[in-house]
């Protein structure tokens, strides 16, 4: 009778954790005021799957790809609230007119969601096929901004990005830090799916 009471116990246990667990579950692009601690926004109606890919553009002499690819999952920690999120990365390079690369984050590990360097979707727009990122800006957050990314068709995206800083404001950034903002600024950028 003993064994039968502790299966039961083990097995409502494990019901419960399950239950709680898929009530945390959330559609990706629910507001954060409006989501439990530790709830997970989930892509579920694959809104980020059609990013997905490799793309390439050139401007201002410039040859600039993109490596998008989607993490699920990933915590943020906003101070008073905390939630787990699936997310488009954007890592990239860029290369000047002789092929030297002038800024690389293609192979970045990000362990935060607050690096720098750090491309990550933040909301979804399905109705006008468009994606909002945060770039958390390079060297000391020169160039941090909101970048637009707009699904053209299955081979092409539009890009739209303005940095909200472009220079230092405090003596705590190093003078050898390089500053330079080498993502491109300007709207109706094209770049092509490789």
């Amino acid at each position: 009778m003993k064994k039968i009471h502790n299966q039961f116990l083990i097995l409502f246990l494990i019901f419960t954790t399950t239950i709680s667990c898929k009530a945390q579950t959330i559609p990706l692009n629910t507001y954060i005021e409006n989501i439990p601690l530790n709830a997970y926004l989930k892509d579920l109606n694959n809104e980020l799957v059609p990013y997905i890919g490799t793309y390439q553009t050139t401007m201002d002499d410039k040859q600039i790809t993109l490596y998008i690819t989607k993490e699920d999952h990933k915590y943020f920690d906003l101070d008073d609230i905390k939630f787990y999120k699936d997310v488009l990365i954007v890592r990239y390079t860029v290369k000047n007119s002789s092929g030297v690369i002038l800024q690389n984050t293609q192979n970045m590990n990000f362990n935060t969601m607050l690096e720098k360097d750090l491309i990550y979707s933040r909301r979804t727009r399905p109705d006008i096929s468009t994606i909002l990122f945060s770039y958390k800006g390079t060297n000391c957050g020169v160039g941090h901004g909101t970048i637009y990314l707009k699904k053209i068709n299955d081979t092409q995206i539009s890009w739209r990005y303005y940095a909200e800083t472009t220079e230092t404001y405090n003596g705590k950034c190093p003078s050898t830090a390089d500053t330079t903002i080498y993502l491109p600024e300007g709207e109706n950028l094209i770049f092509n799916k490789l």
